[in-house]
């Protein structure tokens, strides 16, 4: 009989204090299969960041465990566990620092080791991943906001992770981006944990959601199921865009 996998990220008791003393996660536990779309949802201070940072060993938890299909975050995995969880951070701009974008898209894996033909296929299938193939050989300050992000997403795809964890993707996007994005994210094949305030975009694409406050998890099921749970958004200072009724939009 063939062992199960192990989840694609695990997160078990983890707690984690600042150095100036301030406890920014208490006892964080929950578990994601491969293949999953998950939305961690929470207000500003809730701790989202420092547990998303705990994932690819930027912070390292003062208690508790993190794995990565099954490797433990620990200072001796760091490179492939960086490898393993890609971070799209919310300003793509943060990412993007070559000439030209097939540079960027190729900067990760160069640094692994790739070469010729392996790396300029790494890089074309990232680009065709995000529908940016065509705009390979353009300087990516010359790109609208949503393309670079597009591009930063490239970025991370070309390290071929296990994980994709997507901060903020929706923000500052205008609708056509906003909907070009969510269709590359529902067709790419990789585990994802997005990070976001957009409580009908994280309906849109993640079935699943953790909800964060005060450095713990509060609520963790069913996107729709929560955001339909008025008592639980009001105690986690979460609020939906007046008039969305989430029953009105199918997750896909």
């Amino acid at each position: 009989m063939t062992a199960a996998p192990p989840p694609a990220l695990e997160v078990e008791g983890v707690a984690f204090a600042y150095p100036d003393g301030h406890q920014a996660l208490f006892g964080v536990s929950f578990r994601i299969q491969p293949g999953e779309r998950v939305a961690l949802l929470g207000p500003n201070g809730a701790g989202k960041t420092t547990l998303v940072l705990q994932c690819n060993g930027v912070l390292l938890p003062g208690a508790g465990r993190v794995a990565v299909t099954g490797l433990p975050v620990a200072a001796e995995h760091l490179k492939e566990i960086r490898r393993r969880v890609g971070i799209v951070f919310q300003d793509p701009d943060d990412q993007l620092f070559m000439p030209t974008v097939a540079e960027d898209v190729a900067f990760g894996p160069a640094n692994l080791g790739l070469r010729g033909a392996e790396l300029e296929t790494r890089v074309k299938a990232a680009l065709a991943a995000v529908g940016m193939e065509e705009h390979a050989a353009r300087p990516p300050h010359h790109l609208s906001f949503g393309q670079r992000r597009r591009v930063a997403v490239a970025t991370v795809l070309a390290m071929e992770p296990d994980i994709l964890i997507l901060d903020e993707p929706s923000s500052n996007l205008d609708p056509a981006s906003r909907r070009e994005l969510a269709e590359i994210v529902t067709g790419l094949d990789v585990t994802i944990l997005m990070v976001t305030h957009d409580l009908p975009y994280a309906l849109q694409l993640c079935p699943r959601a953790l909800v964060m406050n005060g450095g713990a998890i509060t609520a963790d099921g069913p996107t729709a199921e929560l955001l339909a749970d008025a008592e639980l958004l009001a105690a986690n200072r979460l609020e939906l865009p007046f008039g969305f009724d989430p029953a009105a939009l199918r997750v896909r």
